[in-house]
């Protein structure tokens, strides 16, 4: 498996496609229950290769990432070629994952205790992973309204 199985949660949600994927492979939904009742082991692997192709699917149209941490602001924009981040630190106590805290930042951009960096990152030879990696880590899929503001701010 390339990336992570799909949670129960997202299963459900996506229990039509997952209909779809067994009919390509030509898996009535009888035989569908034969083999999560006797073979499951064929299931298991039924369940890991729909969520990796979730996942591609996912991943592919996947254009901005944030992580926030309490300290930590990072903004990714996943380009074609390569990944810009541009990163937010605090070097004082204000927590980013309040709303007090966010607020404060949105108030003294410019104070000395607000450190702004930004870099590229060519991705490795799989950007897919690359991206999930970031999502593993605690970043969630956005549309990027941070990064341009930021992107606007700093550029």
């Amino acid at each position: 498996m390339k990336y992570s199985r799909l949670t129960k949660e997202q299963f459900e949600e996506l229990h039509q496609e997952f209909i779809h994927f067994l009919a390509s492979q030509s898996i009535t939904a009888e035989e569908w229950d034969v083999i999560k009742q006797d073979k499951h082991e064929v299931a298991e692997e039924e369940l890991d290769i729909f969520s990796d192709l979730v996942w591609e699917g996912v991943l592919g149209k996947v254009d901005y990432l944030e992580h926030i941490s309490p300290q930590r602001l990072l903004l990714f924009h996943l380009s074609e070629k390569n990944m810009h981040v541009i990163a937010i630190n605090m070097k004082n106590d204000v927590d980013l994952t309040t709303s007090e805290g966010f607020q404060w930042l949105r108030e003294n951009l410019m104070d000395d205790a607000v450190e702004f960096l930004q870099a590229n990152k060519t991705y490795s030879e799989d950007k897919n992973l690359d991206k999930f990696e970031l999502i593993k880590q605690g970043a969630v899929i956005t549309k990027g309204d941070l990064f341009r503001f930021f992107n606007d701010l700093v550029n």
